[in-house]
């Protein structure tokens, strides 16, 4: 027989694993149940609840909160009323039960915080109990006739709840309401989403399928054909290559515009259902009225911005639009802001817009990462929904714009906010490493991605590029979240620009960018054919090139500057035997440091290097033909290379790709961020190369 964890965490699964059910990290769900108090030996009735910014289709036991029944049902004797129901949030840490910390074998662990829906679950007499965000469900709860739809569709077994703020007056208000209708399986919460219950978990999870799938079902057959009216002549959506190509022409700049106030992350959608939107004749109107459940204007803002040009209206006058846009929509921000802050609100998070609509190319949303800045889009799109159903039936009427901000401006969420760590060095930057598939550039990719950037893994070879990426982001909940991977042959100009827009695409922009890629043939000067010399310069000269002006065509669009890092060599500034090709290659990557520092200072985009020697193990350089060339030059056997050159140094250390790695950050990460122009040598120390 499963335990009633057991139960709940499937039942969550079952519904977090759809969308139309609920929108990431939105909802929770509940079980009640028996456990054995420790201290007197008897059992105590628990509740479990999904904790605070859980996700139901990934929860684990780990992020359940576990509080004691009896506890929690008392506190309705010490409710001091609606005006001060924020003050029972923290009388929930009172009513854990458990452990804090880790739990050892046989013992409970507190789990997660209780989140501010923790009352409706406690106070509800069911033994389990679902509180969910559909699309269908909010569609009648923001619709302007909810209720008598609540009694149209579903009789008397749905309840409606008139818009009340989530709280504990809310989880009293269910709790009445369900004693009052014993023949009702949930309830429709105005402005709000659903909540279901039932005896069994099984039993719940059916109430609440069936109140969303009926929702579906009557809108498919009652509501009107074109709930967004005809299409908008000029709106229509480009085709997809011209639309991917204005996205990404348009992507910095709306990046740049909307980190005004603080850097952000970018997300594309171009989805059939944000294209329809965008081509209707009402959807500036539509989007004007805003978001609609509590989790949705928490992520996207009351209200999006939207351009109010045409798909193919010259790009110029777009991004001239746009600027002006932004301006407008900073001041009305300000505006709603002063027009609804008290004394006590927390105080502005910034101005800018979270989602910009551009009719015929899509949704572009920001975040403080690119998980949120998806999320944000996701939302976004359950808003779509949620007018097309309410419009549908009848009119989309969300709550009042008093009642937004008092979610938006909550001090339980701006205290939430506080509770986050601190973020990482490279928190909000992208970074597009070449020759990412292998030694040094994957070592350089994982550590600029451990510090919090998100990384574009290019290289030739797709196939190594794709391992780094999927390695990297094997612990996030979507690895795309932080880690990308493309194809790019530096030397091919097409290329080049092909990855930097699908670095763009990816995550709004590039920051931070390291020309790594490179090769090296060993020949004397007789020995060196153009063949051979053509293919290093090509790859290391003529490819850094394309990639920094690429790059940097990126980095002043959006004016935030920026950092470019060149792996160059200690072969750049040491004249050694037998490698006039490569030395010569890597002596113009460095004067390239020294040229594009000079010109990009302006732009508040540094331009440093740092000159390896020696790293032989994990080196793709190395494996290919190098390592036996030097080998040869020095007489050494090729397994023992690292060892040799690690004994010419001054240090007497390897040199490995993690320590290169460790340099591009210390020049990205923020204590040197007034340095540009310079070399690092990490060579465990070389005198022939000291930077002179």
């Amino acid at each position: 027989m499963t335990t009633p964890v057991e139960q709940l965490l499937e039942r969550a699964h079952l519904l977090g694993a759809d969308p139309r059910n609920t929108n990431f990290a939105g909802g929770n769900a509940s079980a009640k149940g028996t456990a054995v108090d420790p201290v007197t030996g008897s059992d105590v009735e628990l509740m479990w609840v999904k904790g605070s910014g859980g996700d139901l289709a990934t929860l684990t036991e780990a992020g359940l909160a576990v509080l004691r029944l009896d506890r929690l049902r008392a506190l309705t004797g010490v409710y001091p009323g609606v005006e001060r129901e924020d003050e029972m949030v923290a009388a929930f840490d009172h009513c854990a039960f458990g452990l804090g910390g880790v739990a050892g074998p046989g013992q409970t662990q507190r789990g997660a915080a209780p989140s501010i829906d923790t009352a409706m679950h406690g106070l509800i007499d069911a033994a389990h109990v679902d509180h969910l965000h559909p699309d269908a469900g909010i569609a009648i709860a923001a619709a302007a006739d909810g209720e008598e739809l609540t009694r149209r569709i579903y009789g008397d077994r749905v309840v409606w709840v008139p818009w009340r703020r989530p709280g504990f007056q809310l989880g009293l208000d269910i709790a009445a309401i369900k004693d009052a209708n014993p023949q009702a399986v949930g309830c429709i919460l105005g402005g709000h989403g659903i909540t279901a219950w039932g005896d069994t978990s099984a039993e719940c999870a059916d109430n609440s399928l069936w109140i969303i799938r009926t929702a579906e079902a009557y809108i498919a057959e009652h509501g009107r054909a074109e709930p967004f009216g005809p299409v908008k002549p000029g709106y229509e959506p480009l085709p997809e290559e011209a639309r991917h190509e204005r996205a990404a022409a348009l992507f910095p700049v709306l990046r740049g515009l909307c980190s005004t106030d603080v850097r952000q992350v970018g997300h594309y959608t171009d989805t059939p259902e944000v294209l329809d939107f965008l081509s209707s004749e009402r959807h500036g109107e539509l989007a004007e009225r805003g978001t609609s459940c509590p989790d949705h204007f928490l992520r996207t803002k009351v209200a999006p911005m939207v351009l109010d040009l045409p798909a193919d209206a010259p790009l110029e006058d777009v991004i001239s639009r746009l600027g002006e846009l932004h301006a407008a929509y900073r001041e009305d921000y300000r505006a709603y802001y002063e027009r609804h802050a008290t004394p006590t609100s927390p105080p502005l998070r910034g101005a800018d817009p979270a989602i910009v609509l551009v009719p015929g190319v899509g949704m572009f949303s920001f975040g403080k990462d690119k998980q949120t800045a998806r999320v944000a889009g996701e939302f976004f799109l359950n808003a779509i929904n949620v007018m097309r159903g309410a419009e549908a039936l009848s009119v989309y009427a969300p709550i009042e714009e008093s009642e937004k901000f008092r979610i938006e401006y909550w001090e339980l969420e701006e205290a939430k906010l506080r509770r986050m760590p601190a973020p990482k060095p490279l928190a909000t930057r992208i970074a597009l490493v070449t020759g990412g598939g292998s030694g040094i550039g994957a070592a350089t990719a994982r550590r600029l991605a451990a510090e919090g950037a998100c990384v574009v893994v290019a290289d030739r070879d797709l196939a190594a590029a794709e391992k780094v990426a999927a390695e990297i982001g094997a612990r996030a909940h979507r690895p795309a979240d932080v880690a990308v991977a493309v194809q790019a042959d530096v030397t091919d100009e097409a290329q080049v620009a092909r990855a930097v827009r699908q670095a763009v695409l990816a995550f709004g922009g590039v920051d931070l960018v390291v020309n790594n890629a490179g090769l090296s043939l060993s020949r004397s000067l007789l020995e060196t054919t153009m063949d051979d010399w053509d293919r290093q310069h090509d790859v290391m000269a003529r490819g850094s090139f394309l990639v920094s002006r690429e790059t940097a065509r990126i980095m002043i669009e959006q004016g935030m500057g920026g950092d470019i890092v060149y792996i160059a060599s200690k072969n750049a500034v040491f004249a050694g035997p037998n490698n006039v090709a490569y030395g010569a290659a890597k002596a113009d990557q460095a004067h390239q440091v020294r040229l594009l520092a000079a010109e990009l200072g302006e732009h508040g985009i540094r331009v440093n290097g740092v000159n390896p020697d020696g790293v032989v193990r994990g080196s793709g350089i190395f494996a290919s033909g190098w390592g036996a060339s030097r080998a040869a030059v020095y007489g050494v056997p090729e397994d023992r290379l690292g060892e040799f050159y690690a004994q010419r140094t001054l240090l007497k250390r390897e040199v490995l790709p993690e320590h290169v790695a460790a340099a591009v950050f210390a020049l990205t990460g923020g204590d040197l961020s007034l340095t540009t122009g310079l070399h690092i040598p990490v060579d465990a120390g070389v005198a022939a190369a000291f930077l002179r």
